[in-house]
Parts: structure tokens; sequence; C-alpha cells
């Protein structure tokens, strides 16, 4: 009986440890079935989708013959070609044509499953994710070339989910209509490889100036490297990085058995003999700063069409530009030149002495210490403030807070007028004026002028050192050459079709005046005297010139900007190191440089005389006796007794007989104007002036008062210009209330 119920027992339990496990079972089955029915529909969506992808798919010629890309044509301002940029194709090499060895370089890098997998390589996929995953950082690139050839024909390269998803479907829909020989073809042909080359044979020939039939393995290593990253390997941009990654294409080939051992050891990448870049120098420098101003004069609607873009630049004037700043630059030291006509056209830019070695634009993108070139803003800021080129000032040790400027050569001149002290750069002046009118002042006139880098207000930064651009420097003097109005510079003056639609066309530009054209006379004044005969000399060219140097500590820094006949030019050079070189001052390298150009730029204008007549405002003349009355010759004084007084003190009634003489009271003297030649032989002669111009002369009333109150004559100050000018120079006086100065 016990053995029964024992079993009994048993029998009832059983169900009970078996329950969970059947549940457990039952709902895995069930979400296998579902994982399976959605894997099936996920199928018939994908097949479906590759199905009418590949129906809708071009043919294979018509595949051949689309391209990518905008073809652009720069041109001269005389229309002549000077660069193609865009799309380059060279000739379409069938599968036979090309070497096999190409064809294992490109798989052995880019897609080493590609004769085995249908367009997406699940198993390069899921390495991906699981190195992801391991590593903690964003799944890396898995497209396969066939992706990849999906990409560059039909979509763009943007990273969302959905362009994905397209890119997987069109990859398979390519698998299925063409063979993998085809897709090779289509993709060795159509893969952009830099430069605006398209296709391995294009790619050849801008590299190694020969057919791609023609590679060596070093070569095809060299181009099947070029796709991961086009401008970064290019050989033309960096040899180093273009042998580097050709050697990973090497190991790649070796690993995967496209190449021995031995003969992968024997490829020397770097003895790969590259083409040369003929005449990168001349322009490049020109179009890249002009070629991204197109995103901005073109709409989207025009990015796919071939144009033709116009500039501003003369050909004949970019090669002395280039030869100028390559002949004279020191040894070790780059150069740069930006060359604007009289309306902001750029008309020669030079951004370093070799295109090839380095694209780095100093033009437009470096930002220097300009050194005395700065005291332009100084100097403005002064004529603006009242001072005058003939303005006395002093030369002698300064001293503004814990700051003590020195000359650079070590002496001061002592009193000198203010063109002499800005032809000499006379630093201990500059510090002075600029303690005169106010360091925050210069700051605004700079930026007032065209500087857009950041400006410090410290004493110090008279003397320029705030870091400024070649460009902004150019713009700066172009205004004072067109006599205080604003200059933009610019590159582009239109843009058409290749069959004629004009896209864009500049107009011209109405400026504003930046200072007072007597502020860009004085100025333009100090400018030829410093070229004349002061720091600037080496800059003469025969005609009138009007520029500054600038030379920075330790001779880092050489700059000379000037202007002569309507063209403006700045010159710079430099290590980008910043590291001191030796001789280089502004007045030698530099201003020679500039000189050598504007021989050239010049030479079919007429020569133009600089206006430096200065028209100064009423407000800032001074307050004399000639401003008043005319010239101190032509006017007399009165004693209280209207008897006539000449300029030497001698009275007229000292003439008079003695028993008609009278003795004056004591007053003021007035000056009064002439109205006709004098008389001293009628002795009763009437009142010299009328009652009205003595009221207005003495600021009385001359019809009740017997003696009417009577001013002394403004006169000269007796003051010597050394004692006014013992401590600092002095700012004129403002102008009146209700006197507007346009600036």
């Amino acid at each position: 009986m016990a053995g029964s119920r024992r079993d009994s027992r048993t029998s009832k339990k059983a169900p009970d440890h078996k329950a969970p496990s059947g549940f457990i079972g039952r709902w895995f089955k069930r979400l296998f079935v579902a994982g399976l029915i959605i894997g099936v529909l996920g199928a018939l969506a994908l097949g479906t989708a590759v199905y009418f992808a590949e129906r809708s798919l071009p043919s294979y010629s018509s595949l051949m013959n689309s391209q990518s890309g905008q073809t652009i044509v720069m041109r001269a301002r005389d229309g002549t070609e000077i660069v193609s940029l865009g799309p380059s194709y060279g000739e379409w090499l069938s599968s036979d044509e090309i070497p096999q060895v190409m064809k294992d370089a490109m798989v052995s890098v880019e897609d080493r499953r590609f004769y085995s997998h249908f367009g997406v390589d699940p198993l390069g996929l899921m390495r991906a994710v699981w190195v992801s995953i391991r590593d903690d950082h964003r799944t890396s690139a898995t497209s396969t070339i066939t992706q990849q050839l999906a990409r560059n024909i039909f979509l763009n390269s943007n990273r969302s989910m959905d362009r994905k998803l397209r890119e997987a479907v069109l990859a398979m829909a390519l698998e299925a209509k063409f063979s993998k020989e085809q897709i090779l073809e289509l993709y060795l042909n159509k893969v952009y490889f830099g430069g605006g080359a398209y296709g391995i044979d294009a790619a050849s020939r801008k590299f190694f100036s020969h057919s791609a039939r023609h590679l060596s393995v070093g070569e095809a290593a060299i181009i099947a490297g070029l796709v991961k990253a086009p401008s970064r390997y290019a050989p033309s941009a960096d040899v180093n990085a273009a042998v580097e990654r050709a050697k990973v294409v090497l190991a790649q080939m070796r690993k995967y058995g496209a190449l021995g051992a031995d003969e992968a050891a024997s490829v020397n990448v770097s003895a790969v003999k590259l083409k040369k870049d003929e005449g990168g120098n001349s322009i490049r420098y020109f179009t890249d700063w002009a070629l991204p101003q197109l995103d901005t004069l073109l709409s989207d609607s025009d990015s796919n069409e071939p144009i033709q873009v116009w500039t501003t630049i003369d050909v004949g004037m970019q090669g002395a530009a280039i030869n100028a700043v390559k002949s004279h630059a020191p040894k070790g030291a780059q150069g740069a030149l930006v060359s604007l006509d009289r309306d902001g056209a750029v008309l020669a830019m030079v951004g370093g002495t070799d295109y090839v070695k380095s694209n780095y634009n100093r033009a437009v993108s470096a930002m220097r210490q300009p050194g005395s070139a700065w005291k332009l803003f100084v100097y403005l800021a002064a004529l603006e403030a009242g001072y005058t080129p003939d303005d006395r000032v002093v030369d002698k040790p300064t001293t503004i807070g814990n700051w003590s400027p020195h000359n650079s050569g070590g002496t001061y001149a002592g009193e000198i007028d203010v063109r002499s002290a800005f032809a000499y750069s006379k630093n201990t002046v500059a510090a002075q004026i600029g303690e005169d009118v106010g360091f925050n002042t210069v700051a605004s006139m700079a930026r007032r002028m065209g500087i857009t880098t950041p400006i410090s207000t410290y004493p110090s930064m008279v003397l320029g050192t705030s870091e400024v651009r070649v460009i902004d420097m150019a713009r700066a003097f172009a205004e004072i050459s067109d006599g205080g109005e604003s200059v933009e510079p610019y590159g582009i003056t239109r843009v058409e079709t290749s069959k004629g639609r004009v896209l864009y066309r500049r107009e011209p530009q109405r400026g504003h005046q930046l200072v007072p054209d007597y502020v860009a006379a004085g100025m333009t004044d100090l400018l030829q005297s410093a070229v004349a005969t002061g720091t600037g000399r080496a800059a003469q060219i025969g005609r009138p010139v009007a520029g500054k140097t600038g030379t920075t500590n330790s001779s880092k820094d050489g700059w000379f900007v000037g202007f002569s006949s309507g063209i403006t030019t700045a010159v710079w050079m430099g290590r980008d190191d910043a590291k001191p070189v030796a001789g280089l001052y502004g007045g030698t390298a530099p201003a020679r440089a500039f000189a050598s150009y504007m021989r050239y730029a010049v030479k079919d204008r007429p020569v133009e005389q600089f206006d430096t007549d200065l028209q100064l405002p009423q407000w800032q003349l001074e307050p004399d006796d000639e401003y008043f009355y005319g010239n101190p010759d032509e006017y007399y004084f009165i004693d209280d007794q209207g008897n006539l007084v000449e300029p030497n003190g001698k009275s007229k009634k000292d003439e008079l007989p003695p028993g008609d003489r009278q003795d004056p009271l004591p007053g003021d003297q007035t000056p009064q104007p002439q109205t006709g030649g004098r008389s001293g032989s009628d002795d009763s002669a009437p009142q010299a002036a009328s009652d009205d111009f003595l009221e207005r002369a003495t600021g009385g009333s001359t019809g009740s008062s017997p003696q009417p109150q009577q001013r002394k004559p403004q006169q000269r100050s007796t003051t010597t210009p050394a004692e006014q000018m013992s401590t600092k120079p002095t700012r004129r006086d403002p102008p009146p209330e209700g006197v507007i100065i346009h600036n």
C-alpha cells in the first residue's frame, strides 16, 4: 500500500516539474515561427525591392557614358583659360585592358570577398559590428565595391540609414543584372581618385603621365590606396602619405595571396616616378580662394551644370608676382602677395613660394604681426583727430605705463615734423600719438578700414603687435589710394554655363566714405614720404609710390604695402614657424619684391600724381590772424582814440604836428583790415573802419559808449614748438557743436 501511495504521489507531481519547461518551449516555438514569418516577409520585401530596382537599372552602355561631378573652367580677365577643375575622364578601359595587378590591388584593399558575396558582405558587416561592440566605437565602413559603385552612380555620400538601405538594395540589383567582371570594370573606370580624376586611366595620366594599361605594381598600389581618402593620400598633396598608404595595399595583397612574399618585398613604392604638377604655382592659390565663393554666388539648381567662371586675375601680373616673391624671399622663408585694382579686383595673388610643396594660402589665411605697417591706422586716427603732416612732434625716450618703446636705430631725432616721424618710422612718436588719440581709437580705425582679426588695445599695439592677414592690409591701403572710400576685394566677375546662360554677373559696387578725403590726402602725403626719403626707398619704381614698411621683433616678419597708379600691393615674407630670418626687414626683400612686381603691373598705366592737398574743414583751421583777417601785411591796428598804428608799432598820431597830438588812453588795440590803400597825407581822414565792423570785431556797441570795450587781436602763440611738445603731442580742438564729419 505504501509503495502504491508513493507511486501515486510521484505520478501526481511529475506534471508540475514539466510545466515550466513546456511553457518556455511553447514560447520559443512561437518566437521562432514569428521570426521565421518576419524573415520570410522581409526576404520577400527585399527580393521585391531588388527585383524592381534591377528592372529599373540603366543598361550597361548607359552606365558607361554617365558622368559624375561638375566641370568648372576658370578664365582670366582677358578670357584665357587658366585652369579646368572638376571631373577628368581618361579612356574607358575594358576588363581585358585593365592590368590584373590593378584589379588585385583594388579587391585586396577595398573588398577581399568581392567574388563571393551578392553585393552586400554579411560576414564583413557582422565582423564590423562585433569590433565596434568590443572596442566601444562606431561601426566602421563596410561598403563593398558594389555598394560603392551604387553610391557613386545613384546616391549621395550622406550617412543616413535610409541611404544605406537603398545602397544595399541597389548593390544587390547590380549584382543581379551584371557579372562580377562588369561591375569591377564599371567601378575602376568611374571611381574618384582625387585631383578631379575619375577612373584609373585619368588617375594614371594625372599622377604618372601614362595610360593605366601600363601600370606597375607600385603604381597600382598607389592608385588603389587613394579611394579611401583621395584628398589625403593624393601624391600631389602629400607624397609621404601616398607612399605609406600604398605600403598598406601591398601588405593586403600579400596577405590575401595576390602577391608572393618575394614579389611584395621587391616593390619599392618610394621609387615610383610622379608627374610634376606643371604650372601649379602660377594660379592655384587664387583659384583656391575664389572657388568657394561660388557657393554663395550660385543657386543650388545650378550646381551640376558645367560652368565657366570669369575672374579678375591678370595672367601677366600673376607671373610677375610669382617671380617677384620667389626671387626675393630669403632662403628658408615663405612669401605672400596680394595685388588689388582700385575697385578691389584681385589682379594677382601668391600664397607661398611653391604650391606643390605647400598649398597653404598665406595671402588670405595666415595671421602675422605687421610691425610698423600698422602705423597706417595710428596716423589715420591722428589725422582725423586734427594732426597735419607739418605739425611738430618730439622724438625722445617715452614711457607709457610700464612700456618704453625704442626706435629701431636706438637714436632720437628730437623735434621733427609728423611727416618725418612717419617716413623714418619713429616708434616713440607713434607711441605718443597713440596715447594722445587713444589706443581704442586706433583699434576702431583699423576695424573701420577692414582689419578682421582680433585687435589688442595695449599701448604696444601702435607698433603692430596685433596679427593681420595680407589681404586685409592690401584692402586698407587700397582704401587710402581711393580717397578714403571702402574697397571690397573680389575675384569673380561673371559665371556662365557652357551654353552661354549667365548665372551671375557682378554689378559695380558703390563704396562709402570711411575717412574724410582730407585725411586720406594727408595719409597719402605721409606714405609718399616714406618711399621717397624714408624706410621704403627700395620700393621706388620711377613714378609716384606711396607705401609703408613693417618689420617685427628679431626679423620674424617683413612687410611692404603700397600703391601706385591705382594698383595696391601688399607683400609679406617670413617663416611658417615664426623663427627669425637673418637680414629680413620690410625695407629690404619685401620692398624689392614690391618694386619688381609693380614695375610690370603699372607699365601700361599712365603716371598718376598723388592728391596730397589737404583741404581741411573749417573747424580744423588754425584760429589765427591770417584766418580771420587775411595776410598780416594787409592789416593795421588802431589805438583807443582811433589813431592808425602800423605793424611796427608806430602810431599815425606821431606824424601829426605836436599841437594836434593826443595822448592815448590805456586800452586794447583792435586789428582792422584796409578797405583801400593807406593814406597818411589827409590829416582829417575819416574813421578807419565802420561802426558796424568795430561792433562785430569788439563784441560791443559803438553807438552809445564814447570809449567802447575793444579786444586784443588773436596772436599766434609765442611758445616754441619744442615747449608745446615737451610732454606729448597735443590733439586739435574738436569740431564746434553742429559740425558733422563724415567718416
